[in-house]
């Protein structure tokens, strides 16, 4: 298959329409960026209480700090190496710390205050609404907490305590949404340099806990490739982020074809249209939904830089 070779204009696009993070992520990975500028883009999305907010995930638009904002500022300090001395991490542990409910082993993942603000229809509050969530994003926040806290710290015992509790969780299921599988598999590579640390507190082991997430994401995919185009499916790619990845080999083809309806469903620009809506706050939509494209254009060509689909 071709070989893609777009990405100034891509990075043109991005510089015209998206916003600094987005620019800043692309010019990092593609262009031997600064991580310093990832870095300070993202912190004018950081609130004195260590949280995150400011709509840094488009879909909802509340100033002020949630444990879901706050996930998606932790993939991007992830993604950029942060270290734990960083003081904007230290500020995100001790948010965490502070909002963890130690009854369920969780985080809020909707907020009252997303209600206040433009959002989508799934980001709305009400009572009991975290029973739809479960542990998206607590899981990943759990591993957040091991790998950016000291070993005999609160913020060591709070990941490690609302880690058990996700296990459970996860092997007494037999499907899951997809998002929160995300955060498991986001959860098992983080914390595999602690594995053995793992397997003395939590009763199932490593291997175990992989192949349970594995097992969860191939019967969540939609395998049926005449109906990747009707909406917002479970594709291959929205789990498997290189050739290495475990389940390239159970899905063989499907991971070319969906690369190959990657490369048919980008734009002109080189990007990708959103394939959801609102249905409400049109002007505030069209917004998120720039931003939103800049996010998918910054993960899908990491993907088919895995993939060797750049030069």
């Amino acid at each position: 298959m071709k070989k893609l070779i777009q990405l100034e204009n891509v990075k043109r696009f991005l510089q015209l329409n998206c916003r600094e993070i987005e620019n800043a992520r692309f010019n990092l990975i593609f262009y031997d960026g600064d991580k310093e500028q990832v870095r300070n883009s993202l912190q004018r999305y950081q609130n004195e209480d260590g949280g995150f907010g400011h709509g840094i995930e488009p879909d909802f638009w509340a100033p002020t700090s949630s444990p879901m904002a706050t996930w998606a500022a932790g993939q991007i300090l992830m993604e950029i190496g942060a270290e734990k001395t960083d003081p904007m991490v230290e500020a995100m542990v001790g948010y965490l710390v502070s909002t963890f409910h130690r009854d369920t082993g969780m985080w809020d993942a909707v907020m009252p205050a997303n209600n206040q603000y433009p959002h989508a229809p799934w980001w709305h509050w009400s009572e009991g609404v975290q029973e739809n969530w479960a542990f998206n994003p607590g899981v990943e926040l759990a591993a957040f907490l091991i790998n950016w806290s000291d070993e005999n710290s609160e913020a060591f015992r709070i990941g490690w305590d609302s880690i058990d509790k996700a296990v459970s969780h996860l092997m007494n299921q037999a499907e899951m949404d997809r998002h929160e599988i995300n955060n498991y598999q986001a959860f098992i590579k983080i914390i595999e340099p602690f594995k053995s640390e793992l397997e003395r507190k939590i009763t199932h082991s490593y291997d175990a806990i992989s192949e349970k997430v594995l097992s969860l994401a191939y019967e969540c995919i939609n395998k049926d490739v005449s109906s990747w185009n009707s909406g917002y499916e479970p594709l291959p790619l929205d789990f498997v982020d290189s050739p290495s990845h475990p389940l390239c080999e159970r899905l063989g083809t499907l991971i070319e074809q969906n690369l190959a309806l990657y490369l048919n469903q980008m734009t002109d620009e080189g990007v990708w249209d959103v394939p959801w809506s609102w249905g409400a706050y049109p002007a505030e939509f069209e917004v998120a939904k720039m931003q939103w494209t800049g996010i998918l254009a910054v993960n899908r060509y990491k993907q088919l830089m895995e993939f060797g689909y750049l030069e």
